[in-house]
């Protein structure tokens, strides 16, 4: 029993497992409360109330939650407004700061230990980058008509090149929601895998020895170290998710000028 327990321990892929905490079924359908649920739940609820705290009791001098607040706000405002302009900033900045959010928030919250990290699950960052696409497509159409079209045919090209350039942006296009969900769910399963091997590999060398003890320091070291780029790769890929979806975004609302 206690090598299956440490084999499961020491297994990198063990941490992205879905486990059921409260079973439930529906009709035939398996609806139960897993570990992914609760931290899709906690990645929603965690920045509704950060932000509700830090406006509860605004002052013209800002305390650290208002300041902290404050700052995460502005940061995704101007990354929205340099993006898609003002009109971005009026019809798409709720859904714009509530993706970085709950991005940030998943990925730090899944630096813990035994904790699960949402966003290692492929499912979850496609249906995030589906809601852009779907979104983009919605708003590209209901505000520039067939104009929208104009996205796949770029101005100030011979026209003989649209029969090239046109295909290759249609397919570029429809591949977005492909490499808009890869890029985040390929980091943080990569670096999250990382970090656990560097870290079996301390109590598998301290087992073995004094030489192995001596031995499990570089793992160690390497293990803060991978921590320590893990919490920079969290908001580094909230950040490059949101401003994809920025630029997206601005495609839905400029299409016709393109």
């Amino acid at each position: 029993m206690k090598q299956e327990t440490s084999g499961v321990a020491s297994d990198p892929m063990h941490q992205f497992h879905i486990a059921p905490m409260i079973p439930m079924e529906i009709g035939g359908y398996d609806v139960s409360f897993t570990n992914a649920s609760l931290f899709l739940l906690l990645g929603a609820a965690i920045p509704a109330a950060f932000m509700l705290a830090s406006s509860a009791k605004a002052a013209l001098v800002p305390g650290r939650m208002q300041t902290l607040g404050e700052t995460a706000y502005g940061f995704v405002y101007n990354m929205l407004y340099s993006s898609a302009g003002a009109d971005g900033v009026k019809k798409f900045f709720p859904l714009v700061l509530s993706l970085f959010l709950f991005i940030f928030t998943v990925n730090m919250v899944g630096l813990f230990a035994y904790h699960f990290t949402p966003t290692s699950q492929i499912i979850v960052t496609a249906m995030m980058a589906l809601l852009v696409f779907f979104t983009v497509i919605i708003v590209g159409f209901a505000k520039n008509g067939l104009g929208f079209l104009k996205l796949f045919v770029p101005s100030g090209i011979p026209w003989p090149l649209y029969l090239i350039v046109t295909p290759i942006e249609i397919i570029s296009f429809f591949s977005r929601p492909l490499s808009h969900a890869v890029r985040l769910w390929a980091n943080i399963l990569a670096g999250h895998i990382l970090v656990k091997v560097f870290a079996g590999f301390v109590p598998m060398m301290a087992e073995t020895g004094a030489i192995g003890a001596i031995g499990a320091i570089l793992p160690f070291v390497m293990t803060v170290a991978l921590y320590a780029l893990e919490t920079l790769v969290a908001f580094l890929q909230a950040y490059v998710f949101t401003m994809l979806t920025c630029i997206y975004l601005n495609d839905a609302l400029h299409a016709a000028d393109h």
